[in-house]
C-alpha cells in the first residue's frame, strides 16, 4: 500500500469519501485517541489549570475531542475542508445534545426552587471547547505571538516533506512552518508533534529544521522495534535553557521481561536452541497406513521386502 502523501495534496486526499470514512472507522479513532493521550502526556502541562493548545492538521476532530475530555481549550487548523466540514458537524451535535440537557436542568430546576438566577452564567457555558480553522501549516501559522499554552499534531507533519508543485520546497515549508510555530507559542511551551516518517532520511530533516529557529528538544520513538506500534514523537520547548530531560520512548520490555527468569548460571551463557526431533516412522506404522488406504479403496502398492526400508545416502 502506497504512502497517502505519495497521491498528492492532502486537501485531495482527503475529500468528502475519505474524511467520513476516517471519522466512522472504530480502529482509527482508537488509534488516535491512544497517540493524542501520549502526545498530552509528553507535554508535561499543569494538571490544575486550562490551557489552550493549538491542533495542527486537526482533520475531523479526533484529538480535539481528547483535549476537551482532558479539561483544555483548543484551537484546529486543517488544510482538508471536508476533514474540517466532519468535526463542524460533530461540534453542532454536542452543541444539540447540550440543549437537550439545559433544558431537563432547567425543567428539574423550576419544580425544586424558583431561584435560578445564580445559574444563569452556567447555562450559558459552550459545550464545545474548540475552534476550527482552514489553514496550510506550510504557509506559516496566521495568529498571534505568545498565543498558545501548547501545540500537539497527530500524523500532519510528514507531509511537509513532499512537494506538489515545482514551486514547494519541503525544506522551507518545515522552516516556515516551524518559525511561526515558535513565535505563536509562549515561552514556556512545549509541543509534541507525532509523524511518520518514511526515511531516516526525513526524520533528521524535520529535527534539524526545529532546531535551526530555536527549538530545543528531540524525537521521542515509542516501541521502536515494532513495525506496526513504533510511533515518532517530535517534542520541543521554547526554552532551551529549560533542565527538562528528554522523555523516554516506551518500548513494552517491561510486560515481557515479567515473563522471562533467567538464573545467574544461565547469564553470559550461549544458549543453544532446541531442535524438535522429526517424527520417525516405523516399519509398523507404514503396514498400518497402508492398510487402512486400501480398505479406503485407494491403489496401493503391495508390500514387499523393500517396504519400510531406509534408503542409502546420497553421494
Amino acid at each position: 500500500m502506497s504512502r497517502p502523501e505519495l497521491t498528492g495534496h492532502a486537501s485531495l486526499f482527503y475529500n468528502e469519501k475519505e474524511a467520513r470514512k476516517y471519522n466512522s472507522s472504530s480502529r482509527m479513532i482508537n488509534v488516535q485517541r491512544e497517540i493524542t493521550l501520549r502526545a498530552i502526556e509528553l507535554l508535561l502541562l499543569p494538571t490544575d489549570q486550562t490551557s489552550l493548545i493549538l491542533d495542527v492538521g486537526c482533520g475531523s476532530g479526533l484529538s480535539g475531542q481528547v483535549l476537551e475530555e482532558q479539561g483544555h481549550v483548543w484551537v484546529g487548523c486543517d488544510v482538508s475542508r471536508d476533514m474540517l466540514q466532519v468535526a463542524q458537524e460533530r461540534m453542532e451535535e454536542s452543541f444539540q445534545l447540550n440543549d437537550k440537557e439545559k433544558d431537563k436542568d432547567k425543567m428539574m430546576e423550576e419544580e425544586e426552587s424558583s431561584d435560578s438566577d445564580d445559574d444563569d452564567d452556567e447555562d450559558n457555558e459552550c459545550p464545545s471547547r474548540g475552534d476550527l480553522m482552514h489553514h496550510d501549516m506550510g504557509t506559516g501559522l496566521p495568529f498571534r505571538p505568545a498565543t498558545f499554552d501548547a501545540c500537539i499534531s497527530i500524523s500532519a507533519l510528514q507531509w511537509l516533506c513532499y512537494s506538489n508543485s515545482a514551486a514547494q520546497n519541503p525544506k522551507r515549508r518545515l522552516i516556515r512552518f516551524f518559525s511561526s510555530l515558535y513565535s505563536v507559542l509562549k515561552k514556556s511551551a512545549r509541543a509534541v508533534l507525532q509523524f511518520y516518517p518514511e526515511t531516516a532520511e526525513q526524520a533528521v530533516l524535520i529535527s534539524e529544521c526545529a532546531t535551526a529557529v530555536g527549538f530545543g528538544g528531540g524525537i521521542v520513538v515509542d516501541y521502536p522495534n515494532s513495525a506496526k506500534a513504533k510511533k515518532h514523537y517530535l517534542v520541543l520547548s521554547c526554552d532551551r535553557t529549560s533542565k527538562k530531560q528528554l522523555p523516554q520512548g516506551l518500548t513494552g520490555e517491561d510486560r515481557q521481561s515479567s515473563h522471562v527468569q533467567v538464573s545467574k548460571q544461565q547469564q553470559g551463557k550461549k544458549v543453544k536452541p532446541v531442535r524438535k526431533k522429526k517424527g520417525v516412522k516405523t516399519k509398523e506404522w507404514i503396514l498400518n497406513k497402508k492398510e487402512s488406504q486400501r480398505k479406503k479403496g485407494k491403489n496401493v502398492r503391495p508390500d514387499t521386502k523393500y517396504t519400510a526400508r531406509r534408503r542409502p545416502m546420497k553421494f
